[in-house]
């Protein structure tokens, strides 16, 4: 994977339209947008996952092993989608890390034209359930997930979470 430096700024409450917070004057160390593109092939999905949990602990991110383990399975998620949806159209894609002073974000990009939607599956079918799954993963962590278009017409599907620091004892 590649790290082309920053992205854009993250959008954790709600999307393109919400106000933005403009958060504390200086940013805490952590804090920050980093950006990797990859291959849409099935090798880049652990790499993705791995890319990202090594960030979190490189940046000194305060995360709980719980919340790790989410933005993990969404990372999994997203980019397992894009791998199989969009790599006709899409031979690459983009994982955004954004991190906040309350809030972390991952995005996946891929310049596929279609807007995926979380929609419930056959228990008995294989896949289909992954938007589902990465919308309840944001839920019950009290964050949030989107699907926005790209200028260049293809989709960019994030999650944000909150950021409970860990206490250290």
């Amino acid at each position: 994977m590649d790290n082309h430096g920053r992205g854009s700024g993250p959008r954790p409450d709600g999307g393109a339209d919400a106000p933005r917070d403009p958060g504390p004057v200086d940013p805490l160390p952590y804090e920050g947008v980093w950006r990797f593109t990859a291959p849409a092939v099935d090798a880049s999905v652990p790499q993705a996952r791995h890319a990202v949990r090594d960030l979190l602990y490189r940046q000194g991110v305060p995360v709980s092993d719980d919340l790790v383990y989410g933005l993990l399975l969404i990372v999994s998620e997203l980019v397992t989608n894009a791998v199989r949806h969009a790599a006709l159209l899409s031979p690459m894609l983009a994982v955004e890390v954004a991190v906040g002073a309350e809030w972390v974000r991952v995005s996946v990009e891929d310049n596929h034209p279609y807007r995926p939607t979380a929609l419930e599956t056959d228990h008995s079918g294989e896949g289909g359930r992954g938007l589902l799954l990465v919308s309840e993963v944001a839920r019950e962590a009290g964050g949030v997930c989107d699907v926005e278009h790209t200028s260049s017409g293809g989709k960019v599907i994030w999650a944000a979470l909150p950021l409970k620091p860990v206490r250290v004892l």
